[in-house]
């Protein structure tokens, strides 16, 4: 069979446009694709709400990657294996409320498992400003992250979402945007990002689901920027807390815009 080069160009092209134009208005739009917003998108996207996920690097899965200094093996806790066991992810018990997984099965099925519930995902994709409107935020402005790369002056496009979510991680990129460029005051005992602490697994993992709030009217934050926004420690290569915090805040936007 005779292939033609051009066929396959105009196949991406416009594939991948129509997938964008359908996704410039949507229930939810999420900002990295880390475990926690992986698994928000999970769920979020299993409940039937329209949902996309931007993230500016090549590969989803955040820090899940590397495990624990390049030991590519995860822990989590007991709290949380029932998500892994509901996406058929191994884990093997070590020792009491401490189960051992492979970090790249880890990634790759939830990955698969929210593409296949229905998330929309958009990689190489910054979102450089939010769309903030009298209610709050409404959407995302969008580039290419070889643009931010490059340094380039090129202008964004901009998408409508219901609700925004913050998974950006350790830099709270989406809540820095509002805090700064929008000079809004944030729903934290500060009324700012009050940064991360030193690692602490224990305080980390304790307060993860209580910081999964809303900090701005129509901005949400989850995983490692949750900890981040309201002060608390980082985990390191515990990874409970994340899966379970994608959970919370899937639960809270379908509760709302379900």
């Amino acid at each position: 069979m005779k292939l033609d080069d051009i066929t396959v160009s105009k196949a991406i092209i416009e594939g991948f446009m129509n997938d964008f134009l359908d996704y410039t208005d949507m229930d939810v739009a999420i900002g990295g694709g880390g475990p926690s917003g992986l698994i928000a998108g999970y769920y979020l996207a299993k409940a039937g709400l329209k949902v996309a996920l931007f993230e500016k690097k090549l590969s989803m899965g955040g820090g899940m990657w590397g495990g624990g200094m390049m030991f590519n093996k995860i822990v989590v806790q007991e709290e949380s294996k029932r998500i892994l066991d509901e996406l058929g992810i191994k884990t093997q018990k070590y020792e009491d409320n401490y189960y051992v997984v492979d970090s790249i099965e880890c990634v790759s099925t939830i990955c698969s498992e929210a593409c296949k519930a229905g998330l929309k995902i958009f990689n190489l994709m910054a979102i450089e400003d939010v769309m903030i409107r009298e209610k709050g935020v409404e959407g995302v402005v969008l580039n290419w992250t070889a643009v931010e790369m490059g340094g380039l002056h090129v202008d964004p496009l901009t998408v409508r979402a219901k609700a925004v979510v913050d998974a950006t991680g350790h830099p709270c990129e989406v809540v820095k945007i509002v805090e700064g460029k929008m000079e809004a005051e944030l729903a934290t005992k500060t009324g700012k990002i009050m940064g991360e602490k030193s690692m602490w697994a224990d305080v980390a993992e304790n307060t993860i689901l209580e910081n999964v709030t809303e900090v701005y009217p129509g901005l949400y934050v989850t995983g490692m920027a949750a900890n981040a926004v309201h002060g608390s420690p980082r985990m390191g290569p515990i990874f409970g807390g994340m899966l379970l915090s994608g959970e919370k805040i899937a639960q809270m936007l379908i509760e709302k815009l379900g």
